[in-house]
């Protein structure tokens, strides 16, 4: 299996190694189709040069033509692979290529051809002559026959430029796929690097290491979201074990003392030291109660928190549910001498009202047993277009700020004694929390320090 780094570096050097190839393949058509077209035009225009001076070599007073510089012109030309023959007005042959050097006309013909087959073999093209007339004064003094390789025909210096051209082609190609090749090589392990790392992490992390962290930045967004996801997954990973570790403590705190209660008396009813009293009896079963109250909180805390928690939902309105529970709260309020302030007004939902119920108790409960006497507790209800606010504060001693993001676990309490004289097995808020999440709303907790706790729950209308 191949590693990541060297799989980039092989698919950009890729990618790079086609893209100038075609860019290369590309640029070799167009510039050898437009010098085709050049080389055409110069043909012509060679052509037309011919014609004009041809023309001038005539002498209308002596009806004579240069021969000499016939001679010369035509020589320089078919050196050029053009063959030239001059006809005067009737006709007749005044200087001929051919017939002043057969052997060196068949030569240039014999090597264009051969050259232009070698290199352009797809071109089937041959020497064709071309007439065109020679005047003076818009008057015919004879005619110019040019007979060269058609359509067009390169010389070995023109083979010998698009030679080099291709090797330049080349040679940026090459270049660039070596910068290509270091670039990749770069790059791939600029985002490898950070890939194996996690990779490497995340490991560390099943093997239950969750200590491992990904430090420091990448300078890729999508690398850093991965990183920090990673590092999260760990941080709730290790709060996972924390609590699960607490979770056990508190099971076994709370089922020490009633079990040590109850092994205690009944062993002193069994050796005979007490008499089994109606009143040692009692204490024991008390103690059951204890035991059996634990067990239900738990169970009900696993039927809350199950992914299948059934909801009959109804018509509820929020406030008619708060000033039912507010009611049912009157002697507690009464024995600390608490005041209680509900605002607000009515909050249609769509929602289990037993389950509101089971929250509005645990949340004002939460509160009763945290306010001292004489402290104050208010209840709000805000009616929004979407969602109801269900907001409980008091001003009791308040919950440390690191604790926050905690005290909705199970079996959490901030009372590390588990005193239940100060609260209760630290199930309730935990309760609270499943049922918000079972209607597809949201609850959180603020803190002032020691002056007081808001806990603040959001709920769908709808």
């Amino acid at each position: 299996m191949r590693r990541l780094k060297g799989q980039l570096s092989l698919t950009m050097a890729l990618i790079v190694l086609f893209t100038v190839a075609v860019i290369s393949l590309l640029s070799n058509i167009l510039i050898a189709g437009e010098f085709e077209k050049y080389i055409g035009a110069q043909q012509k225009e060679k052509a037309d040069d011919m014609i004009s001076n041809f023309s001038g070599q005539y002498d209308g007073l002596t009806e004579q033509w240069n021969e000499e510089y016939l001679h010369g012109a035509g020589m320089y030309a078919l050196y050029d692979g053009y063959i030239v023959k001059v006809y005067d007005r009737e006709g007749a042959i005044v200087w001929d290529a051919e017939n002043h050097d057969m052997s060196a006309c068949h030569q240039v013909m014999t090597e264009i051809s051969a050259r232009m087959k070698k290199w352009r073999p797809d071109m089937q093209g041959a020497f064709a002559a071309h007439d065109y007339p020679l005047t003076q004064n818009e008057q015919a003094v004879g005619s110019l026959s040019i007979s060269y390789y058609g359509p067009y025909f390169l010389s070995d210096s023109d083979f010998r430029f698009l030679g080099a051209l291709n090797t330049v082609l080349v040679a940026v190609g090459l270049a660039s796929l070596c910068a290509a090749l270091l670039v990749s090589g770069v790059l791939a392990r600029r985002i490898a690097r950070p890939i194996i790392r996690t990779g490497y992490i995340a490991k560390q992390i099943s093997q239950g290491d969750y200590s491992a962290r990904f430090e420091g930045n990448t300078g890729t967004l999508e690398l850093d979201e991965l990183t920090a996801a990673i590092n999260h997954l760990s941080d709730r990973l290790a709060g996972q074990e924390r609590m699960r570790k607490q979770l056990t403590a508190d099971v076994a705190h709370e089922l020490r003392t009633p079990l040590t209660t109850l092994s205690s008396h009944l062993e002193m009813m069994i050796e005979g030291v007490w008499e089994p009293s109606a009143e040692r009896l009692q204490s024991c079963y008390e103690e059951i109660g204890r035991l059996s109250g634990l067990v239900a909180d738990l169970e009900r805390l696993e039927e809350m928190e199950h992914e299948n928690l059934a909801l009959h939902k109804t018509r509820v309105d929020l406030m008619e549910v708060v000033r039912t529970v507010c009611a049912s709260f009157a002697a507690d309020f009464k024995k600390k001498n608490l005041s209680l302030t509900v605002e607000g007004g009515s909050s249609i939902l769509e929602a289990d009202r037993d389950k509101l119920c089971q929250v509005m108790v645990n949340l004002l409960s939460n509160a009763v047993k945290y306010t001292g006497a004489h402290g104050h507790i208010r209840i709000s209800v805000k009616d929004g277009e979407d969602h109801a606010t269900l907001t409980v504060e008091d001003d009791g001693i308040g919950i440390p700020p690191q604790e926050l993001s905690l005290i909705f676990e199970r079996l959490y309490r901030t009372d590390k004694s588990r005193n239940r004289e100060s609260g209760g097995a630290g199930i309730g808020l935990a309760i609270v929390k499943s049922i918000a999440l079972a209607h597809g709303g949201t609850v959180r907790a603020e803190s002032r320090g020691e002056q007081g706790s808001r806990f603040i729950m959001t709920l769908p209308k709808l």
